[in-house]
């Protein structure tokens, strides 16, 4: 059975490591998103918090972003099942790994968990 690790992480702290020791898979960065964490009202919030992702949806192209990652993951997973790969990291960085990749990790693990049946996904948030 496959099984993709969605990973939220901090670029400060380095990649995450593979778990499978093969080097990952997948890295996307999301500095380029605009910033919660550089306004005070959200700086102790994360990307679970509803606030954050209110300003996400509202302050940035996230949702746009999301289509396209997912777009190359999708196909990913089916190859992966094909070919039958056990594993895929799916990465999310950015500066301190506390509100864009936590929402963007969050939301691919949703994602896959409704698109693809016979999968295992992991959430997994290193700065968490």
């Amino acid at each position: 059975m496959l099984t993709v690790d969605c990973i939220s992480f901090s670029y400060k702290k380095g990649y995450p490591e593979s778990a499978e020791g093969n080097g990952g898979g997948f890295v996307f960065d999301c500095r380029f998103l605009n910033n919660p964490g550089r306004y005070e009202e959200y700086r102790s919030l994360t990307g679970f918090d509803k606030e954050v992702v209110d300003f996400l949806h509202q302050n940035s192209d996230i949702d746009a972003f999301l289509v396209k990652v997912w777009e190359i993951i999708d196909e990913a997973v089916e190859v992966y099942q094909a070919r039958n790969f056990t594993s895929l990291q799916v990465a999310f960085g950015c500066t301190g790994g506390q509100h864009r990749s936590v929402y963007c990790a969050r939301q691919t693990a949703a994602h896959l968990l409704e698109k693809f049946q016979g999968i295992g996904v992991n959430e997994i948030h290193r700065e968490q």
